[in-house]
């Protein structure tokens, strides 16, 4: 294996390092876009339950804000019920914005990484080829030997940079989709807490919506 890799040149390195940059920021991402740390199925429910039984205090509230993202999108409604539904909406919004950006932190770089790896194995491959033509040049075609070598060595890089790149791409659309399934899910969870608190749904069909 580190025959093939170094005789793929100096263009090899930066595409292992674009590997472990993948594989680091994939690992972390499954990690930490957990469903049930991002967004508990059951956390509207216990809200209910504190509302009903009149245990909704400013310490519920800094523990649900503590909790999770969805916690932290509800406490926001919470605290800014009073000031009216329009106040409230906005203040759940803002919240999320930066939910949202922290769910997507460095999807982007893995994205980056899909795209350019096959770029780097493609610039490779031309220095690679390069190389070959100025052996003809100076050695003439005779060595077809010495010339299969140098062109097999050549699309290495190509083969690599598709290596790291194919398996990058499936799993940013895969991450991609998850965090947006779980912000639907927290803008559902959201409307639900505004209508509540605003009369427009009553609590226990709430409940039962929410399981």
């Amino acid at each position: 294996m580190f025959e093939i890799i170094q005789s793929g040149g100096w263009m090899m390195v930066p595409i292992l390092i674009s590997s472990v940059l993948a594989l680091a920021i994939t690992f972390e991402r499954f990690w930490t876009l957990r469903a049930s740390k991002i967004a508990p199925q059951n956390l509207l429910t216990q809200v209910w339950g504190w509302m009903k039984n009149k245990q909704l205090d400013a310490a519920k509230i800094r523990s649900l804000r503590e909790s999770s993202p969805l916690g932290n999108v509800l406490a926001a409604g919470l605290i800014n019920s009073r000031h009216g539904r329009q106040i409230m909406k906005e203040s759940i919004e803002e919240v999320a914005s930066h939910e949202i950006h922290s769910m997507e932190r460095n999807l982007n770089a893995l994205g980056t990484v899909a795209a350019v790896a096959p770029l780097m194995g493609l610039l490779g491959t031309v220095i690679g080829m390069i190389k070959v033509f100025a052996e003809i040049m100076a050695e003439g075609t005779g060595q077809a030997n010495l010339l299969a070598g140098g062109i097999s060595e050549a699309l290495i890089t190509t083969a690599a940079g598709l290596v790291v790149a194919i398996p990058a791409l499936i799993c940013y659309r895969i991450l991609q989709r998850r965090v947006d399934e779980l912000v639907v899910f927290m803008e559902q969870e959201a409307i639900k807490l505004v209508d509540v608190l605003h009369g427009e749904r009553e609590v226990s069909d709430s409940t039962e919506n929410a399981g």
